[in-house]
């Protein structure tokens, strides 16, 4: 029963189903079907929603999401963007490589997967078209820069793993640092390495497209670099916990908006509003997962995968090799926030069953979660870039454009299996 229970779950998912439904009404109907359970498995259930209401570490989740959404809006980040492309735009690759290293800053202070991307689709996308860059080379780049902000903390990923698998988020946060800047570091090898190879593909700006300078560039980037130290900052010296520290950088936002006079009652009310949606969605999703495990606890769901993991594989690095196969895999189809709640939780006594490091594993996982925004046919990113891009990309393109930074990713999480050090480096 744990097993259908949790196939039709994924079928519902893959076929659009709202996710807090799915999982809560697969929850209700394995259990009124179950003859040895019924309604009475929900009884710890309110005190379950009432755990995850009064959990600080959640509560930053709502804060950075506010924070990201106040920086997209407050002109910081387009600014930082021109600038970026200006300076660097003289250097063969030079303007996908100002994109990969804004897409890093960005991570590092905003951390929204779709603002990131919208907007720099919006502003590199058309002068990457014209200045004769390989268009699947600059849909590619934007798509995958602006997923950065999933693996570079502050994370909304690594907030819900460290509540899932029981882990400080600070610790996450300093093991994230080195494989982030891993990530950063492939990306921008790789189209150095292309435009040696295929100079066509990633050409110079020309001069009259060219108006940056250093001064310019750190007029634009020194406010973004002084809010990112102080909110990351204060959590890596104990300062602050994760909340407190949200609450600075959102402090922070309001402050870079009011300096850059975008600010205003409109701006703020559209902020608000949107933080409560996603926050509202991110945490019924939370509230119907904790249904399903709940249930898939009670059937012996979790006691079934430990006994065919202790039974059936023999190498902690084959279970690693599955678990993240698995993880990849369902991240064609469903969003990392699914992935997280349902089948990280299933993942998290076996990896104690082996004696696995949680932290290294978070790690793993955050970084594989990353590639559910590039991989098709649901990958969000993709939709982002092909919405905010319209005729300048087909879809095509951008499919093809990203498959070489699919498998840099995967080349990153492979490095940072054989070299655990990148994580514990910080820590």
């Amino acid at each position: 029963m744990a097993v259908i229970m949790l196939l039709i779950a994924l079928l519902l998912l893959s076929i659009g189903i709202p996710v807090a439904f799915v999982f809560g009404g697969a929850a209700l109907a394995a259990a009124l079907l179950s003859p040895d359970l019924g309604l009475e498995a929900f009884n710890v259930l309110p005190f379950r929603i009432y755990g995850i209401m009064s959990n600080g570490t959640l509560m930053a989740v709502p804060l950075f999401i506010l924070m990201g959404l106040l920086l997209e809006r407050s002109g910081t980040a387009e600014k930082l963007l021109i600038a970026m492309t200006s300076l660097f735009g003289s250097l063969k690759g030079g303007l996908a490589v100002s994109v990969v290293l804004v897409g890093a800053v960005l991570a590092a202070t905003m951390g929204i997967v779709s603002a990131s991307v919208v907007m720099m689709s919006l502003i590199a996308l058309p002068l990457m078209v014209r200045a004769g860059y390989s268009k699947e080379l600059s849909g590619g780049t934007i798509a995958a820069s602006g997923t950065l902000g999933q693996t570079i903390p502050p994370s909304v990923i690594l907030i819900i793993l460290g509540d899932v698998m029981n882990i400080g988020v600070g610790e996450l946060f300093m093991g994230a640092v080195l494989p982030g800047l891993l990530l950063v570091a492939l990306y921008i090898v790789y189209i150095l390495v292309i435009a040696h190879l295929k100079p066509q593909s990633a050409p110079a700006l020309h001069e009259d497209h060219r108006s940056g300078n250093l001064q310019s560039l750190l007029w634009a980037i020194t406010p973004m670099l002084v809010l990112m130290i102080v909110v990351l900052g204060s959590i890596f010296a104990g300062i602050a916990s994760p909340g407190e520290s949200a609450a600075f950088g959102v402090v922070g936002a309001v402050v870079l908006s009011a300096f850059n006079k975008t600010i205003g009652k409109e701006m703020l009310i559209q902020s608000l509003a949107e933080t409560l949606k996603l926050s509202g969605m991110i945490f019924m999703i939370l509230i119907g997962a904790t249904a399903f495990s709940l249930v898939f606890n009670e059937l012996g769901g979790t006691d079934q995968v430990i006994e065919f993991f202790g039974n059936h594989v023999d190498s902690v690095w084959t279970f690693i090799a599955i678990a993240m196969a698995i993880v990849f895999v369902l991240g064609f189809f469903i969003d990392f926030i699914e992935i997280s709640f349902i089948i990280v939780p299933i993942l998290v006594p076996v990896m104690h069953a082996y004696g696995i490091d949680p932290l290294w594993f978070a790690i793993l996982l955050a970084m594989n979660l990353q590639t559910s925004f590039l991989t098709p046919p649901f990958g969000l990113s993709l939709f982002f870039v092909k919405g905010a891009a319209g005729n300048l990309l087909s879809s095509a393109q951008i499919y093809r454009g990203i498959i070489p930074f699919v498998l840099l990713q995967i080349l990153a999480l492979g490095l940072v299996m054989l070299f655990p050090d990148l994580v514990f480096a910080f820590v």
